[in-house]
């Protein structure tokens, strides 16, 4: 296909996006086009917005993409013209590393971030490598899907890889773009579902989630009150808050786990709490594909669904600028 698409580019490290007309792609070996309906904005988006770990300007940002396969390049079989797919945060990887070799594809040394090691979906058409692509099953719109491929995979894979079994309790620090979903999932795993959060602003919507419980993180220790529900088996923290995170490992009962997603400052914790009670701190980094199809398929069984408000592709920096304000994903509806 020829002629021009319009996408929104970061230029200069932290710039507005810019609404551009760029050429079509065209799919390489080994790659498929999609036509994107719609595309999430995330955090993550800002490695390409500010230039960061190598990121080349201008960029196309957008790792939260669902769209149709609009082309398929030689050599690549695993979909066909008209597939309803989504591409999340990671964007390929090479098979012959190490961690590739054992199947820990998502520790792929030579690992790719589509937006950032290459173009995404805040863009009428995006290439992506085959393996990056995920089938979006019947029952979900392409913007319920979105968020799905980044936040969702991300909570989704956390809870189901963590210690918790059925009845555990399950704490989920934060009811925002990603803590909204964790309520959701841990609700329907069959865990006693706790949101934290800081005021009482969110009880109601994080009840209507799912949530058993809600704590307000400024009416005390809420390693405390989670010792008085009789201890968490895990604690998922989906914000950066390394005091409360700290905190929260006091509320674990024995074996049990903190999970974070995210943080930029040190969480406190001596090595003999951790020992006493054999208390493990541990993080989770995202998924690959595979991960992608298994959340997609779970929210579509149990009805989890994303808090959208949706946004034109030429209000892109208005939209991004939303984002930290928004209740409680942003998305950008490219196409119908």
């Amino acid at each position: 296909m020829t002629g021009t698409m319009r996408a929104a580019q970061a230029q200069e490290p932290g710039a507005p996006f810019v609404v551009v007309d760029l050429p079509i792609p065209e799919p390489k070996p080994g790659q498929v086009r999609i036509k994107v309906h719609s595309c999430g904005l995330c955090g993550g988006d800002m490695i390409p917005r500010m230039g960061l770990f190598g990121t080349q300007l201008p960029r196309v940002p957008g790792h939260e993409i669902a769209g149709e396969i609009d082309a398929v390049g030689e050599g690549a079989t695993m979909w066909n013209v008209g597939d309803k797919v989504g591409v999340g945060w990671s964007g390929g990887v090479d098979f012959t590393c190490e961690y590739c070799r054992r199947g820990d594809f998502t520790n792929c040394v030579n690992r790719t971030i589509v937006g950032a090691s290459y173009d995404g979906g805040y863009a009428e058409y995006m290439v992506a490598p085959q393996d990056a692509v995920a089938r979006i099953p019947e029952g979900l719109a392409f913007e319920e899907a979105s968020p799905l491929m980044c936040g969702g995979i991300t909570a989704f894979n956390a809870l189901r890889h963590s210690k918790a079994g059925p009845g555990d309790l399950v704490a989920v620090q934060g009811v925002g773009g990603v803590g909204h979903l964790a309520i959701q999932f841990a609700n329907r795993m069959g865990f006693r579902t706790v949101a934290v959060n800081r005021g009482r602003g969110k009880e109601e919507l994080a009840r209507k989630l799912g949530a058993d419980e809600y704590i307000d993180s400024t009416e005390g220790s809420v390693g405390d009150s989670l010792k008085k529900l009789g201890g968490a088996s895990v604690v998922l923290g989906t914000v950066d808050h390394a005091d409360l995170q700290s905190d929260l490992i006091n509320g674990l009962r024995p074996n049990g786990q903190v999970i974070v997603l995210e943080g930029q400052q040190p969480i406190q914790v001596t090595g003999h709490v951790l020992a006493t009670d054999r208390l493990n701190l541990s993080g989770w980094y995202s998924g690959v594909a595979r991960d992608s199809e298994d959340t997609m398929n779970f929210a579509v069984l149990r009805g989890v669904r994303p808090i959208i408000e949706t946004f034109p592709l030429e209000k892109v920096e208005e939209a991004f600028q939303h984002m930290p304000k928004a209740n409680i994903r942003v998305v950008l509806k490219i196409a119908d």
